[in-house]
């Protein structure tokens, strides 16, 4: 139940007099005799009198009902006051139970869509193509398709697509790709998997959880995002270390993509695509055009890429995964 904010316990406004301010009726009816007694008005004051004393009363008679008035008039409001903040408290609820339900929707439609078969999902793709390259043509657009072939079937996976469940997901759905993650890489900066999220936060999540699949001898699963790291960094590190697992987002992998030598692909096995995630916006990695741009064209549009996906008519050597 809403907690109803209180009304003030004071009101300031109205009036200074008291009150309880009250007249003596014997007091005045005593000084209307003195007064009287004391003074008797010539022919024609009486009215005179008269009057004023009516035009007193009536003064009198009327700030009372101006104050009255007022009294009503600040109750009126203050309950006025009240029924706008119950309906705005009304309001915000609707509007979180709306956006709860969108939410649900939101994950299950991204997730139902990931849980379709390859040449649904290599139909899905090429209408993100599309949207990237709006000025190609149908035959242009052809050449870039990513062949079904070259798309892994996770449709046996019914539970939910979270970080959570990513390392499930892995080891029942890619075995193969959960044994070479519990490997020790042979070189520097060759990833088995490659993982794509839509922003920094995401990558975050997808590092911790797969971090639970690498054990004692697993390579490096490295995180690979623009904030608080250099491009320059990243290119060291990878030159550096021996990393099982790349996460990144389109925008930062494909930075690396282009830079030689500092992303290696020779033990590239997998791409993850994370298009279950729904962000605050109740966008998928695939709803921000700048994040599809930067996937089609920095990452998937990489000729390297390309090529082990089997974009150039040979059969690829990696699968692309999407989650």
């Amino acid at each position: 139940m809403p907690v109803q904010a209180q009304a003030p316990s004071t009101f300031r406004g109205g009036d200074d007099l008291e009150d309880d301010l009250l007249l003596d009726d014997a007091a005045v009816a005593d000084s209307d005799v003195e007064e009287a007694e004391e003074f008797t008005p010539l022919a024609g004051e009486e009215d005179a009198f008269v009057a004023s004393d009516n035009e007193g009363e009536e003064a009198h008679g009327g700030a009372a009902l101006s104050s009255g008035a007022v009294n009503k008039s600040d109750a009126e409001k203050r309950a006025e006051k009240k029924r706008k903040r119950r309906a705005k408290d009304k309001e915000r609820r609707e509007k979180k139970r709306r956006l709860t339900l969108a939410d649900a929707s939101n994950a299950d439609n991204a997730a139902s869509t990931a849980s379709q078969s390859p040449k649904a999902l290599a139909d899905f793709l090429a209408r993100g193509q599309q949207k990237t390259f709006d000025k190609l043509s149908e035959m242009e657009l052809d050449d870039l398709r990513i062949p079904e072939s070259s798309i892994a079937d996770t449709t046996a996976w019914t539970s939910a697509r979270t970080h959570e469940t990513l390392p499930d997901f892995i080891t029942e759905i890619l075995p193969t790709l959960k044994t070479r993650i519990a490997q020790t890489p042979k070189n520097r900066g060759a990833p088995t998997a490659i993982v794509l999220a839509g922003n920094a936060l995401r990558v975050a999540d997808l590092t911790r959880a797969i971090r639970e699949l690498k054990g004692e001898k697993g390579g490096e699963v490295t995180k690979l995002f623009a904030r608080h790291f250099k491009l320059a960094e990243h290119i060291q590190h990878l030159k550096a270390t021996k990393v099982g697992v790349a996460i990144g987002t389109p925008a930062r992998v494909g930075k690396l993509l282009a830079e030689p030598d500092a992303l290696l692909l020779n033990a590239l096995t997998h791409i993850i695509l994370d298009v279950s995630f729904i962000d605050a916006k109740q966008r998928s990695m695939m709803d921000i055009p700048e994040t599809r741009d930067e996937l089609f064209k920095g990452v998937l549009g990489h000729e390297r890429i390309k090529k082990v996906l089997g974009l150039d008519g040979e059969e690829g050597k990696v699968k692309l995964v999407l989650f």
